[in-house]
């Protein structure tokens, strides 16, 4: 314990800390059904690690989506986020309905020491408030990256932080497997300095770039979710 306290503290004062990328997080693009989309979330979902929202999460996802619908898109996402902190959001954003929401959040909470049976309570009930009280029709969960690949932790901090995002991850998986409103994304990709962003701990374009494809991958495989509400199924 007293060695991971010593790096963990060590990391807080040296870390490179990366913007949050320039770039439309609210906007319009594509032609076809009507898709209100939300990307809800941490650092990741704001697209940290690349230099503008065209290469993170939002400008992939949008650009794959726009050849299928008129994409109204949204980003809401706060480096550092937590699960309980997003859910604290909600309460003051207004009454409005989206079609899609993805969400990334669990690395904050790993990292800052949330219970995994607390996590998962506020997972539950994030998901049960964006279908209710915001209309989703789809929310795409995002899985927990492996934490043991960043190139920033060090040992044994990263075998530590590693196992506990990887129960954070099946806990998840297990949650969402039981929902009919939602599906678990992963992403098959071993990642490393070659992938990440230069402070080791964010994605880089390649990554979002595969991780968008995979959200876009189940939005268009759901029946009905694009002409729902134009009366076209």
């Amino acid at each position: 314990m007293p060695v991971l306290l010593a790096q963990a503290l060590y990391l807080r004062r040296t870390v490179l800390r990366l913007p949050e990328p320039p770039g439309p997080r609210n906007g319009t693009l594509g032609a076809g059904p009507p898709l209100r989309l939300l990307i809800l979330g941490d650092s990741s979902a704001a697209g940290v690690g690349v230099t503008h929202q065209d290469e993170a999460l939002r400008g992939q996802l949008v650009a794959l989506l726009a050849p299928h619908a008129t994409v109204e898109f949204k980003v809401l996402a706060v480096t550092g986020a937590r699960t309980g902190d997003v859910l604290q959001w909600l309460d003051a954003l207004p009454s409005v309905e989206f079609d899609v929401v993805v969400v990334a959040l669990g690395v904050n909470d790993v990292t800052k020491g949330v219970s995994l049976r607390r996590w998962l309570r506020q997972q539950a009930r994030l998901l049960d408030r964006l279908v209710q009280d915001f209309g989703a029709q789809y929310v795409a969960v995002s899985g927990l990256p492996p934490m043991r690949d960043f190139p920033l932790l060090p040992q044994p901090l990263r075998w530590v932080l590693g196992r506990q995002a990887e129960r954070f991850d099946r806990a998840l998986h297990r949650m969402v497997q039981k929902r009919v409103d939602s599906s678990l994304i992963t992403i098959d990709l071993r990642l490393g300095a070659h992938n990440m962003s230069r402070d080791g701990f964010h994605p880089g374009p390649d990554v979002y770039a595969a991780w968008a494809e995979a959200v876009a991958g189940q939005i268009l495989a759901r029946p009905g979710l694009l002409d729902a509400r134009d009366g076209t199924a």
